[in-house]
């Protein structure tokens, strides 16, 4: 006989036990009520990766405007020298037209006390413009020797500073626009650097703690690499060694002056300047000088110093001048493989070539790394391989 119970509805088994449907519901709305609870507001910060990222972004991005800051900076400095020449030139050249005016008024006066009627050199101190001299040759014609040459030099005079003026009319226009550019990369630097600071405020203390154990990881990636590349550029050097050797050669290093060094070019480098050497170590000299310092956007030194400002400093100390910025610099010399690399060499990074330091040997080298930071030996890989651009002989 078929059986006229209900049908129970099916609970959940918790435990092992059955639970009737109203504990279920009850359980998801806890579980619901749960998610919800976690899904506060904070769940919407980024991750600490993507912090570590786009703080890093920030930081190139203040690096790549620091550069262009320095290039307006130059470019300013240059053309504020320019108009400042151009104004003392115009003063000069109109003390002359004046005195060049003077003398073609004693003319007209001494006609005038003679009664000659309208004198003619008078004409020439109503002209506006040397074309209408010109145009009163019947004036000239009747003229002597003497006011002939005074009203040549008059001439002369008002058409030279006529175009100094120009001149300093349109230099001051671009002072005017690269004063414009230095403002604008100065407040684009501010503004890259308060979005880095605003974001790394914001992190707890154990996020912050997390941050620097992501960045001794890197650290310690970098360094195991500058390491690799160390022992390459050895062992290249020792089979330079043994086929200098070979050949019946001398083995000395040509680049560093010392042997089986990962400091020396490897076999296949082409011989290097014997004054490269000396010049290196009187920049690398400097440059350890300056470790310690603190890193300051657009500074070029005493106290401290940014990436390109380090770098022209030290190779300064060393006889050599390099431009201003980091865009210059990677033209100021000879490109050679990061395997060939030698002390003194500029090793600079990101596509966009906004960072630059100098190469220390043993894949290491000396560099004002960022806000924050101070002058410091670092591994050339410290933000990994692809950031590498170039490596740049200067001398």
């Amino acid at each position: 006989m078929a059986s006229h119970r209900k049908s129970r509805t099916p609970g959940t088994r918790v435990a092992g036990i059955r639970t009737p449907a109203l504990a279920t519901a009850a359980l998801t709305s806890v579980a619901l009520l749960s998610q919800t609870a976690d899904a506060t507001p904070g769940d919407d910060r980024p991750s600490l990766e993507e912090v570590e990222k786009k703080v890093g972004d920030l930081y190139r991005q203040a690096e790549s405007a620091t550069e262009k800051y320095n290039a307006a900076k130059e470019k300013t400095t240059k053309q504020r020298k320019r108009v400042d020449t151009l104004l003392d030139d115009v003063a000069q050249r109109t003390q002359k037209l004046n005195e060049a005016r003077a003398e073609l008024g004693s003319y007209a006066a001494a006609q005038y006390r003679t009664g000659a009627g309208m004198p003619d050199t008078a004409t020439f101190l109503l002209a506006e413009t040397p074309q209408d001299v010109f145009d009163q040759r019947q004036v000239l014609d009747r003229m002597t020797g003497r006011q002939k040459a005074a009203v040549d030099d008059y001439v002369t005079q008002q058409t030279e500073t006529m175009k100094k003026r120009q001149e300093a009319t349109e230099s001051l226009r671009t002072l005017t626009e690269t004063q414009g550019d230095l403002k604008t990369a100065k407040a684009t630097v501010q503004k890259k650097l308060a979005d880095a600071r605003e974001l790394l405020s914001k992190l707890t203390a154990e996020e912050k703690a997390r941050l620097a154990a992501i960045e001794k990881r890197k650290q310690e990636e970098a360094a195991r690499k500058a390491a690799e590349l160390a022992r390459q550029q050895a062992a290249q050097e020792q089979a330079r060694e043994e086929a200098a050797q070979q050949s019946g050669g001398t083995s000395e290093s040509s680049g560093s002056g010392s042997t089986g060094s990962a400091d020396t070019p490897p076999a296949d480098a082409p011989p290097a300047d014997s004054s490269y050497a000396t010049k290196a170590e009187k920049a690398l000299a400097f440059a350890r000088a300056q470790i310690g310092k603190p890193y300051v956007w657009g500074a070029t030194g005493p106290g401290s110093y940014d990436c390109s400002g380090l770098t022209q400093a030290a190779w300064k100390a060393a006889g050599v001048s390099l431009p201003r910025t980091t865009y210059d610099q990677v033209n100021a010399g000879t490109t050679v493989p990061v395997s060939q690399a030698q002390p003194g060499d500029l090793v600079f990074f990101y596509d966009d070539v906004t960072h630059v330091g100098i190469y220390i040997g043993n894949g290491m080298m000396i560099h004002a790394p960022k806000p924050g930071t101070y002058v410091r030996e670092e591994s050339i890989y410290y933000d990994g391989d692809s950031a590498i651009h170039s490596i740049v002989r200067p001398a």
